[in-house]
C-alpha cells in the first residue's frame, strides 16, 4: 500500500524561525515599552520589578530547554539537573569572590567547570539507564549539594553565597540596571535554543533519540549509542551551567536550592507541563511556572484569600498546593503537555501521522531489507 502525503509549499519551513525572530525582537524592546498586565506583571513593563520577573522566567525557560535536551531527545530522566545549574552559578560566585578574574573570562571558566562536571557524572551515569540512571544522577546532585551545605568558608553555606561586585562591570549591578540583566537573560535563553536546536538537528541528536527508543537495534546499525548519549549529556549540562550564571548575575548571588533535587523536580514539572520533547514548549512550561509560582505567592498572602472560611483559606495560602493542582489538570486533561496537545490536534487535523525517529534512522537499513526480498520473490 502506497502512503500518499501532501508536498509542503517551501516557505513554510522558515515560518517558525521567523516567528521565533520577531518573539526575540519583541522581547528585546519590551523594556522599553509602557505596558501593563495586570495580574501578571507587577508593574510596567520597564519597571525594574517586571524587568526581575521576566528575566527569571527566561533562565528557567533555558535551564528547562536544557532539561527537555535530555528527556525529549536522549529519553534520560535524570534527578540531578540542577547540579550543572549549581556548577555555573556557585562557579562563578567563587571566582569572583577568591580570584581578581574578570567577569567574562570568569564566566568562560565557570562554563568550563560545569561541562567537565557533566562529562564526569555523566560518563558514569551512562553506564546504567532507566531507573538505576535517575537514582545514580541524583546520588551526584546530593553529594553536590552536601559539599555546598558543608564548605561554608567557600560557598556561603545555608546562607548562599553572594556576588563580589569589584570585577564586575557597573551596568551589570545594582536595581537600576536591571535593564541590562534582563538583555543579558534574553541572549543566554537565545543562545540555550540556538544549542538546543543545533543539537537536535545533528547526527549526534538522531543518534540519542534513536537509542532512547531502542538501544540495541541503534548498536547492530553500526552507530555509538553511548557516545551520543554522552555528548548530549554534556552540552545538557553546559546549557544548564550557562542559565546559571545568568541565573546568579541577575540574583545577585545563590542558595544552596540551586543544586538540590528539588529544582530538578521543578524543571521536570515545568518540561512536563510545556511538552516533553518539544523546544519551544520548554520554554511555555518555564515561563508559566515562574509566573504561576510568583504571582500565586502574591494571591496565597492577598485580603481576599485570608477572608475565606478556614476550609478554603487555608488550602489556596499556600502556593504549592495551587500549583499542584494545576499541574494534575494538565496531566489528567493535556497528557502530552501544551505544546504536545497543540501538535496533536494540528495533526489529526492534517492528517498526517509522526514517524518513529527510530524508523528514520533505520530506513536505509529497512529498505536493503526489502529489496533483497523482493529479489527472493
Amino acid at each position: 500500500m502506497t502512503r500518499t502525503t501532501t508536498a509542503r509549499p517551501a516557505w513554510r519551513a522558515y515560518v517558525p524561525f521567523a516567528v521565533g525572530a520577531v518573539l526575540v525582537v519583541v522581547m528585546a524592546i519590551l523594556p522599553l515599552l509602557n505596558l501593563s498586565l495586570p495580574g501578571i506583571l507587577p508593574g510596567p513593563t520597564y519597571s525594574p520589578g517586571s524587568l526581575a520577573l521576566l528575566s527569571l522566567c527566561m533562565v528557567f525557560a533555558a535551564l528547562a530547554l536544557s532539561y527537555n535536551l535530555l528527556l525529549g531527545s536522549g529519553g534520560m530522566l535524570s534527578f540531578g539537573h540542577a547540579l550543572y545549574f549549581g556548577a555555573g552559578a556557585y562557579g562563578l560566585g567563587i571566582i569572583l569572590e577568591n580570584t581578581g578574574v574578570p567577569l567574562w573570562p570568569g564566566i568562560f571558566l565557570a562554563l568550563v567547570g560545569g561541562l567537565l562536571i557533566a562529562l564526569v557524572t555523566g560518563a558514569v551515569s551512562q553506564r546504567v539507564s532507566g531507573i538505576p540512571f535517575a537514582m545514580v544522577t541524583l546520588a551526584f546532585a546530593q553529594a553536590g549539594s552536601l559539599l555546598v551545605r558543608r564548605n561554608a568558608q567557600i560557598t556561603g553555606g545555608e546562607e548562599g553565597l553572594s556576588i563580589n561586585t569589584t570585577n564586575v562591570p557597573d551596568f551589570l549591578v545594582g536595581v537600576v540596571n536591571t535593564r541590562n540583566l534582563y538583555w543579558v537573560c534574553l541572549a543566554v535563553l537565545v543562545i540555550v535554543y540556538l544549542a538546543a536546536l543545533w543539537v537536535d538537528r545533528s547526527a549526534i541528536g538522531h543518534v540519542a533519540r534513536a537509542a532512547s527508543e531502542n538501544d540495541l537495534r541503534v548498536q547492530v546499525l553500526g552507530l555509538r549509542p553511548y557516545v551520543a548519549k554522552l555528548v548530549l549529556f554534556v552540552v545538557a549540562g553546559g546549557m544548564a551551567s550557562l542559565a546559571g550564571v545568568a541565573y546568579f548575575l541577575l540574583q545577585s548571588g545563590t542558595v544552596p536550592r540551586a543544586v538540590s533535587a528539588d529544582l530538578t523536580i521543578t524543571v521536570l514539572v515545568m518540561v512536563v507541563l510545556g511538552g516533553v520533547g518539544f523546544r519551544w514548549g520548554a520554554i511555555v512550561g518555564g515561563v508559566l511556572y515562574t509566573l504561576l509560582d510568583q504571582r500565586l505567592t502574591v494571591l496565597a498572602g492577598s485580603e481576599a484569600i485570608a477572608s475565606l472560611p478556614d476550609i478554603l483559606r487555608i488550602p489556596l495560602s499556600e502556593p504549592l498546593f495551587l500549583l499542584g493542582t494545576i499541574f494534575v489538570l494538565v496531566v489528567m486533561f493535556l497528557p502530552g503537555g501544551i505544546a504536545g496537545t497543540i501538535d496533536s490536534w494540528q495533526r489529526r487535523r492534517r492528517g498526517r501521522s509522526t514517524l518513529p525517529v527510530l524508523e528514520q534512522v533505520g530506513r536505509a537499513d529497512d529498505a536493503g531489507e526489502d529489496a533483497k526480498e523482493e529479489a527472493r520473490i
